[in-house]
């Protein structure tokens, strides 16, 4: 076993005691955690102890053969040696990939914009389809969301969608959305029946609590104005629309969907914090990873990542050449498999990287 692994197992042990300790619950904060990290530990500690019972197991088929005089038992020893070690190496690998540092943004809340890009209207009605796809996943998985800034078109496509999900490790499952999402489908505006190819661009930022990113108030430069577009009486004829400059950086965050003026300058708030605590990150894990680059993905917003074929159905990620033949579902929400895919390629590649860009220390 390394390190890590009897590391582990050892605050497993610490934490088995402490969760019968009837004083805990008192604390519900800490009974939360602690808990938290129980049902961590418990999925390595279940694991390890189902590989040293299938290393007993393979050990006496190995005895069996070496001293069976039996020919037809030893066959069959042989047969279950060779099954065992088939399942070992497979437990083994899940291990290792359980062993990998946890990335503590992984639990982190997001924001995730939306943006129409070349293809005009069929992009914008493309935009409203990943909505769609994402917020089913997220009610699938019991997460919470809410738009915080849109923009849409006269023929129910999205120019730009601004909205927030909150959850169990939201951003873990989807940290690899951000980048160029290609469609190549007959529109819906198109007479001919001719396919087009059109582009949408997604964002994922981990959320930041105020008490992570300090903004301060000279650093800002607020400005209001009269929302545009479509909406009420009172959507256009008060100064309820926030742009938010963060002089430092550039940042600019508009907002408008709330008739509040309050609200709209809290949400934009949230969304600025979001991109400045996005691009610290970003720095940060350039410096560690140094000049590598993750197989999966940087996040960059100009990567063409995915491409959705809908005449054949086809859904087709371009980072881990995978490829499905189940766009109709994924549309309707059914990503599981794509994201757990994309997770698994992102952990394989570190256990080869020798987790390069995580210590211990990661993992709060």
């Amino acid at each position: 076993m390394n390190e890590r692994l009897i590391s582990l197992l050892k605050r497993y042990d610490e934490l088995s005691q402490l969760i019968e300790d009837p004083s805990l619950v008192k604390d519900q904060n800490r009974y939360r955690a602690v808990m938290k990290e129980y049902s961590r530990l418990d999925e390595i500690a279940q694991l390890h102890n189902r590989i040293e019972e299938l290393e007993k197991q393979a050990d006496d088929s190995k005895n069996l053969v070496q001293e069976e005089k039996d020919q037809e038992m030893r066959e069959l020893a042989r047969e279950e040696l060779k099954e065992l070690e088939s399942r070992l190496a497979v437990e083994r690998e899940k291990l290792k990939i359980l062993l990998i540092p946890k990335d503590p943004l992984d639990e982190k809340n997001i924001i995730m914009e939306i943006r129409a890009g070349t293809g005009g209207e069929e992009a914008a009605l493309f935009a409203s389809d990943l909505y769609r796809m994402y917020s089913r996943f997220a009610e699938s998985k019991n997460w919470k969301f809410e738009i915080m800034n849109y923009n849409d078109t006269e023929l129910g496509g999205i120019k730009e969608i601004v909205f927030s999900i909150s959850g169990n490790n939201v951003y873990e499952n989807l940290r690899y959305e951000s980048g160029v999402h290609r469609v190549q489908r007959v529109p819906a505006t198109e007479a001919s029946g001719r396919i087009h190819t059109s582009a949408v661009t997604v964002a994922v930022l981990p959320e930041a609590d105020e008490t992570e990113i300090d903004i301060k108030q000279d650093d800002l430069r607020i400005d209001v104005m009269r929302a545009g577009g479509p909406g009420g009486q009172c959507v256009n004829t008060t100064d309820s629309a926030v742009r938010i400059t963060h002089l430092p950086t550039g940042i600019t965050v508009h907002c408008q969907d709330e008739k509040s003026q309050i609200k709209n300058k809290a949400k934009a708030m949230r969304i600025l914090r979001a991109r400045i605590y996005e691009a610290e990150e970003a720095k940060a894990a350039a410096e560690r990873a140094q000049a590598r680059k993750s197989q999966v993905g940087s996040g960059d917003r100009s990567q063409r990542i995915r491409t959705y074929n809908f005449p054949q159905n086809r859904l087709t990620d371009h980072r881990i050449n995978l490829t499905l033949y189940k766009l109709d579902l994924i549309m309707q929400g059914d990503t599981e498999e794509l994201f757990d895919s994309l997770k698994l390629s992102a952990k394989e590649e570190m256990l080869q990287n020798g987790a390069a860009g995580y210590s211990q220390d990661d993992e709060s």
